[in-house]
């Protein structure tokens, strides 16, 4: 029974560094994309933006010029946005996955690191954890599609800047939807 495990434990092992090699190969091959360097100064917007900016523009213009719903919608964001930081910077520490390495002048630009570790991707957590609460509060198929556009431009400039890994960014998507999705009835409830 132990041969079988350690068979097991073997393949396992094998495939992770499968995955991981792929995901340090990608960060490279897109990082280096000719045609995604032509977008460089999009990225870099981008992965500005996704530092709250472009969300808390959002928010406070519900909170000025929406409803009633509107501004208890903006409270929703903010509680999933609250409970996906924690989240997120708890599974970091846990983690301790270090950055990509990069010695690319983009980077420069745009160095305002909290941390040194790379997964999940914090940005892409909050931007699909909003996503998924506009999504919801928003049935409009412009407005929703617009979010998830933006959130995934988001993410993906943070591979593109060599800030994340492709896995960082995936594993936060799906961290911030999850979280969102299981935390919003909750908090309809308790602001509607």
């Amino acid at each position: 029974m132990s041969t079988r495990r350690a068979v097991i434990r073997q393949r396992l092992s094998g495939w992770f560094d499968s995955v991981l090699h792929w995901d340090r190969r990608m960060v490279h091959t897109i990082g280096t994309s000719r045609k995604l360097n032509r977008l460089d100064r999009m990225f870099v917007t981008a992965t500005f933006l996704g530092d709250g900016y472009i969300w808390a523009t959002l928010a406070l213009g519900l909170l000025v010029f929406g409803g009633t719903a509107d501004r208890r919608y903006v409270g929703i964001g903010f509680a999933v946005t609250v409970a996906n930081i924690v989240i997120f910077r708890f599974i970091k520490t846990l983690t301790g996955r270090i950055r990509p390495e990069n010695t690319d002048v983009k980077e420069e630009r745009m160095r305002t690191r909290i941390d040194g570790y790379s997964f999940p991707s914090g940005h892409a957590t909050t931007s699909f954890g909003l996503a998924w609460v506009v999504f919801n509060c928003y049935p409009h198929v412009a407005v929703q599609t617009s979010v998830y556009v933006v959130a995934a431009t988001i993410a993906f400039s943070r591979v593109v800047v060599r800030e994340h890994y492709p896995l960082d960014v995936l594993g936060g998507a799906i961290l911030g939807s999850a979280v969102a999705a299981l935390l919003f009835p909750l908090f309809t409830n308790l602001f509607f």
